[in-house]
């Protein structure tokens, strides 16, 4: 197992007006296809700590670390185009253009990191449907699926540039049961494969099945264990 990502002692804190700290002392690595879950009540700091690690946020203490390069200090013009390369996401809602059709919106983050020539970006992007049973959808504009077949091209958007690491911030919390379970299997598929994942989440049933948890609670982890995934 190779690490992929190193947050070491990240501190947070906000001013409005007072001082108030959000993350305390927060250090984990994650390795390469883990699949990881952080769950805590609402304003434990883990969505804050997803935005952290992110590298949407800068303003902290401590030391992060992704696919062997130091992103702490990093200029935003670098750090943009490390997202684009590295990192996929995938939120709790799918921010799908809905004029442009599947397709189209997972090619969207290929032709910005040019990379690959368009063509190869399409044939690409077709590939990452076909992986998450959307391709007979490629062609129909995003308006017209369903939420779950948005989120789950939300998903084919987010491995387009075979990131490091997708990271989720409630990607099921706006889905149904049998939706819900859909994104689970695929992210479980993805990890099986070596796809790192870390997904913040409400959902208990979501974070069992995944390799690992970590619990948060005012801004510290409180709980940090493997789960016993079949």
């Amino acid at each position: 197992m190779s690490t992929v990502l190193s947050a070491q002692h990240l501190n947070k804190a906000f001013y409005d007006p007072e001082k108030f700290q959000v993350l305390t002392d927060v250090t984990f690595d994650v390795q390469k296809g883990e699949f990881l879950s952080i769950v805590g009540k609402s304003g434990c700091g883990k969505s804050t700590l997803l935005y952290l690690l992110s590298t949407m946020d800068t303003d902290y203490e401590g030391k992060i670390e992704m696919a062997d390069t130091k992103l702490t200090g990093r200029s935003q013009d670098y750090l943009a185009h490390f997202r684009n390369e590295h990192l996929g996401f995938v939120f709790q809602f799918h921010f799908l253009l809905p004029e442009f059709s599947a397709l189209q919106n997972v090619m969207l983050p290929g032709l910005k990191l040019g990379k690959y020539p368009e063509k190869e970006v399409e044939e690409r992007a077709m590939e990452k449907l076909r992986l998450i049973g959307m391709a007979d959808f490629a062609r129909k504009p995003a308006n017209k699926l369903s939420g779950g077949q948005q989120q789950r091209v939300a998903i084919a958007r987010a491995l387009i540039n075979d990131p490091t690491i997708i990271m989720g911030d409630e990607p099921t919390g706006n889905l149904d049961r049998a939706n819900t379970e859909n994104v689970f299997t695929i992210f479980h598929d993805l990890a099986s494969k070596g796809q790192t994942i870390i997904a913040v989440t409400h959902d208990p049933d979501f974070a069992a099945g995944t390799n690992r948890t970590i619990e948060m609670s005012d801004g510290m982890i409180i709980g940090n264990h493997e789960n016993k995934v079949q």
